[in-house]
């Protein structure tokens, strides 16, 4: 009689890890995914792709779409099966042992920063375009941001998901609306000649893109805080990879055929092609989208960021301070600070 196969792997041991608190649901792990990805580069890529390699563009963010997709399922699948705090950090010790894990850790948490940092001076530029008031402007915008996402993630991962949800809510309907407004004035000819610079140009379009697909990782470390990591976080990722193809898409070809290839020029891009839509100013409506864009990716990176450095001072790998193992319906503190 044949032994029955072993289980598969769990996750890997850690005396000190709590149990899931389980308090994000699948949308708002769905609206945490589509802020870590969509990022305020949908305000000027899609014009800067269209004058690379005009309407053809429109490939480049096809294919990038569909290669990001197992890419994210990758993820979902790692956090499926290893819901812990250390996201990718946990994937680099389960592979390659516990000092690549900590580099790993230490490249994801230290990156996030200074990346903030300037997410919200970009945010920043765009308010001062649209108020005036010149580096004051940009740098109080910045400052109150950084507050506000800070604040909200030491309240709790509940806060965090309500947010969360709120501004993705927003920003898809804002997004779609500017979109579905301004298309009675998109223009055929805009469209012609559909490759003004050769096919090759797809692939240096798709360079200057690829960036904006980056994300999928980053709510890994929220996994274990999924009522149902294995149920809920493929049905997030798949329904984000599905809102943010649409969105991009969406977004990139009304630039094209409402703006045409000449879009770069303009300030926003994005704000233009609202105003066109909505009415109104281009530089308000741009600064608003900018603001809306930045507090769901800051909010969305602030929220893993937190949990990994906490693991990482459960691990050893971080200071032990930075991790408190009785936290329940707070977040963890110390590393969101």
């Amino acid at each position: 009689m044949s032994e029955p196969p072993p289980a598969p792997p769990g996750p890997p041991p850690s005396p000190h890890r709590p149990a899931p608190a389980g308090r994000l649901t699948a949308l708002q792990g769905t609206a945490l995914y589509v802020g870590a990805v969509l990022g305020t580069g949908v305000i000027a890529l899609p014009a800067l792709a269209a004058e690379t390699a005009g309407p053809a563009s429109l490939l480049a963010w096809l294919a990038l779409v569909v290669v990001s997709a197992p890419l994210a399922a990758t993820f979902a699948a790692l956090g499926a099966r290893y819901p812990d705090a250390g996201g990718v950090s946990t994937y680099a010790r389960l592979a390659f042992g516990e000092r690549t894990a900590a580099v790993v850790g230490w490249c994801f948490y230290l990156a996030v920063p200074p990346g903030a940092s300037a997410a919200a001076l970009f945010a920043g530029s765009y308010t001062e375009a649209a108020v005036g008031g010149g580096t004051a402007t940009r740098t109080v915008t910045a400052v109150v941001l950084m507050a506000i996402v800070t604040a909200v993630n030491t309240a709790g991962l509940r806060v965090t998901g309500r947010l969360q949800l709120a501004l993705s809510g927003l920003l898809i309907a804002l997004l779609l609306g500017a979109v579905a407004l301004s298309l009675p004035q998109a223009r055929t000819e805009h469209l012609e000649p559909f490759a003004p610079h050769g096919w090759a140009a797809i692939g240096s379009a798709a360079a200057l893109l690829v960036w904006s697909f980056a994300g999928w990782e980053a709510i890994t470390h929220l996994a274990a805080e999924f009522r149902d990591p294995a149920r809920d976080l493929p049905r997030a990722t798949a329904a984000a990879v599905v809102i943010v193809g649409v969105l991009y898409l969406a977004v990139a070809f009304a630039v094209v055929a409402v703006l045409g290839t000449g879009a770069a020029d303009a300030d926003a891009p994005l704000g233009e092609l609202m105003a066109r839509g909505m009415g109104g100013n281009a530089r308000l409506l741009a600064a608003v989208a900018a603001l809306l864009l930045t507090v769901g990716t800051m909010n969305a990176y602030y929220a893993g960021a937190a949990k990994l450095g906490a693991a990482l001072g459960r691990d050893g790998a971080l200071p032990g301070w930075l991790s408190d193992p009785e936290e329940v319906e707070a977040g963890p503190h110390a590393a969101a600070v």
